[in-house]
């Protein structure tokens, strides 16, 4: 079970960093129609490709969130920002232990296509930031490669 945390963690950490934007018109048909049956009446806001995958940002409930699907249109995670009070207490105490100059700016929960779920920490210190991963019982998993906001532009 671990291994397959890790290697969610992991391609998400690796999604993240090759996310590019992408217009509507080129989301194919498949992923387009698996999102509006998933999310019937949602709009998506914003789609970006992340390597083969495709994300779609939207408000579900009044909170962001985003579907990230596969180009066949197989689901695959839902991710949705959280307060970060609501992350486990074991999250924010390695955060703050292990990230010292950092703070935490965002927090979201992750499901995957099998009901797994995972938290992620979004640290920021400046222009930088960096994602960490934590498992549902808040075990650190990974982090990403801190990015600068130029970066990302």
């Amino acid at each position: 079970m671990k291994a397959t945390i890790v290697m969610l963690a992991s391609m998400l950490m690796v999604s993240c960093a090759n996310a590019q934007k992408v217009d509507e018109a080129n989301v194919p048909a498949k992923v387009k129609e698996a999102f509006t049956n998933k999310y019937p009446g949602v709009k998506a806001e914003k789609w970006e490709k992340e390597n083969t995958d495709y994300e779609a940002e939207f408000d579900w409930n009044k909170i962001e969130s985003s579907a990230t699907f596969d180009s066949n249109g197989n689901f695959k995670e839902f991710e949705q920002e959280i307060k970060s009070s609501e992350l486990p207490k074991t999250v924010v105490d390695y955060c703050t232990k292990n990230f010292a100059g950092y703070k935490l700016s965002e927090a979201s929960k992750i499901t995957d296509a099998s009901g797994k779920l995972m938290f992620e920490a979004e640290m920021e210190k400046g222009k930088d930031h960096f994602d960490a991963i934590f498992d549902e019982q808040g075990n650190f998993i990974k982090k990403s490669e801190p990015v600068s906001e130029k970066d990302n532009d």
